[in-house]
């Protein structure tokens, strides 16, 4: 069987294997190399030779030699066979990869360390059935009793995604004790799995993912494109937001902006946007980019990039209106194969820049569009309202200069927001206590303007002009913008600031937040640096 090495293509073995009879080792090996043969081959390429191979008379042999000899085989190549079969396509109700899983169950004791981390493997892929559940409970039992003498960590990690978010938080434990005694001896590759292994789980394990953090940094320039954004998908799962990490593989990303293909970027920017971080850098090369020619993005591209430069709010400054003229030419050209919710969506990202296009919102507004709105599923009504409203509102509140007038139709705005939000307690409180030594002023706490805008407080000095207003909704950029047009004098601060603000000073904080008269110097050092390095607002 040494020209089994020298075999391209799962037709090539089987041609191979049919030349003579073959030993229990050899059986395990031709469907190994079938499986690795196809690794590396295009998606079109796997799917046309997989097809060639099922319809091969000799496949069928094959299968027939491997579940005859299962009961003789080690167990290593019992495992390895049973996860070749599995990733090349052989059905999980079949007879073959039945035998194969009875007779997993009952060697399951006797498996070393690789072969439990080679089934662990197989069984992450490998749906609801009466032995695959049965294997997975005593693959679980049999883990959890060796785990101190684990010494492998790829063998750790495949463990790891195959008990998946299903695990006892007792074993979860376990497991992140073993892996922090092991972090001495991780390598970067080590790294990335261990973070997607931790999000396969749902387990956000802070002490594991600092130093994983830490070793994919000093390492940054080895980090192939594909471990990056699993990587940052996986810490956006996990809600971990190191922001060193972060500013790292964006600086890193901005030096491959002319390297990595225009989807690559486009991946990077929108899992930045779901990480609510924003690569200065990268947005800015990569507007440039656009500008000059923006006929290159696909439809899924365009309105990828129209929502993260709206959501990140980030400020391209002199090229802003060069850059936003640039997508218009190009959304237009995919209006006949653009859904009305995804021309919705384009339209309202646009507004939350101020920038309004008629070239997109005549047709948006046209009634013929709008009655395709009726039939929206319930369970995305009032996400459709809500960028009504707000289109809406900016419609109304901005009146940009248009061909002709647009208002959106009240059919699709939905019923106002009744309700407002719960209001905060520390700025309640902190509201209340200011206010008690500010004369001729008045304080509304939980007003709602326009049906739409929260506002936690609102405090009015004898000049209408010189109205305050102590917080503001979910969508700061926009509301700021909408609150001064409505003549009120906006003030930002967040939940979070207050809250990390010592009890005793958020008075303080606050009074020198709404009147700058009583500002110190250090605290108006303090809110123009902060001003100047915001570059996105979120509540």
């Amino acid at each position: 069987m040494d020209r089994l090495q020298s075999c391209g293509s799962p037709s090539d073995v089987l041609e191979l294997t049919s030349e003579r009879a073959l030993t229990f080792k050899q059986i395990s090996s031709c469907l190994c190399h079938i499986w690795f043969s196809t690794k590396k081959m295009s998606t079109d390429n796997q799917r046309y030779e997989l097809q060639l191979m099922f319809e091969h008379p000799g496949f069928d042999v094959l299968l027939q030699q491997a579940m005859a000899s299962v009961g003789r085989m080690n167990n290593g190549d019992v495992a390895y066979s049973l996860l070749s079969m599995v990733n090349i396509g052989v059905p999980q109700d079949s007879r073959v990869i039945q035998t194969f899983l009875r007779n997993c169950q009952e060697n399951l004791n006797d498996m070393d360390e690789r072969s439990l981390s080679i089934l662990a493997s197989c069984l992450r892929n490998l749906g609801p059935s009466n032995n695959a559940d049965a294997l997975k409970d005593g693959l679980r039992m049999v883990v959890e009793s060796r785990l101190p003498e684990i010494k492998n960590v790829k063998a750790l990690q495949n463990m790891m995604r195959m008990l998946g978010k299903d695990a006892p938080m007792g074993l979860k434990r376990k497991f992140e004790e073993k892996a922090l005694s092991m972090s001495n001896r991780f390598s970067l590759l080590d790294s990335h799995h261990i973070i997607t292994a931790l999000a396969t789980m749902k387990f956000h394990s802070k002490p594991l993912l600092d130093i994983c953090s830490k070793i994919i940094r000093e390492n940054i320039n080895g980090i192939p494109f594909n471990q990056l954004f699993e990587t940052m998908q996986s810490c956006r799962q996990l809600q971990y937001r190191d922001l060193e990490l972060l500013t790292d593989l964006s600086e890193h990303a901005a030096s491959m902006i002319d390297i990595w293909t225009k989807k690559q970027v486009v991946l990077f920017l929108s899992v930045c946007e779901r990480l609510a971080f924003c690569p200065a850098a990268v947005m800015e090369a990569f507007a440039g980019k656009v500008i000059e020619n923006p006929k290159v993005l696909t439809l899924k591209d365009l309105l990828c990039v129209v929502k993260v430069y709206s959501t990140l709010n980030y400020d391209l400054q002199h090229r802003r209106q060069q850059f936003l003229d640039s997508l218009i030419p190009a959304l237009v050209s995919y209006l006949p194969k653009m859904s009305s919710f995804e021309l919705l969506k384009v339209v309202y990202h646009l507004c939350l820049l101020g920038y309004f296009p008629s070239a997109l919102l005549e047709p948006l507004l046209q009634s013929s569009t709008l009655e395709k709105f009726k039939s929206t599923d319930p369970k995305y009504l009032v996400n459709q309202e809500r960028m009504f409203q707000t289109v809406n509102l900016c419609l109304h509140l901005e009146q940009p200069v248009l061909p002709q007038p647009l208002t959106v139709p009240p059919t699709v705005l939905g019923a106002p927001v009744l309700e407002s939000r719960a209001v905060i307690p520390e700025l309640s409180q902190c509201l209340q206590s200011m206010m008690q030594d500010q004369a001729n002023t008045t304080l509304q706490e939980r007003v709602l303007l326009l049906g739409f805008y929260f506002i936690d407080g609102v405090i009015t000095k004898p000049l209408p002009s010189e109205t305050d207003s102590g917080g503001a909704e979910s969508r700061p950029r926009i509301a700021m913008r909408h609150l001064k047009t409505l003549g009120y004098d906006p003030v930002w601060a967040t939940e979070r600031e207050l809250q990390s603000t010592p009890e005793e000073k958020r008075t303080d904080f606050l009074r020198g937040r709404i009147f700058p008269e009583h500002r110190s110097q250090a605290e108006v050092e303090k809110l123009n640096t902060n001003q100047e390095a915001r570059t996105v607002q979120s509540s």
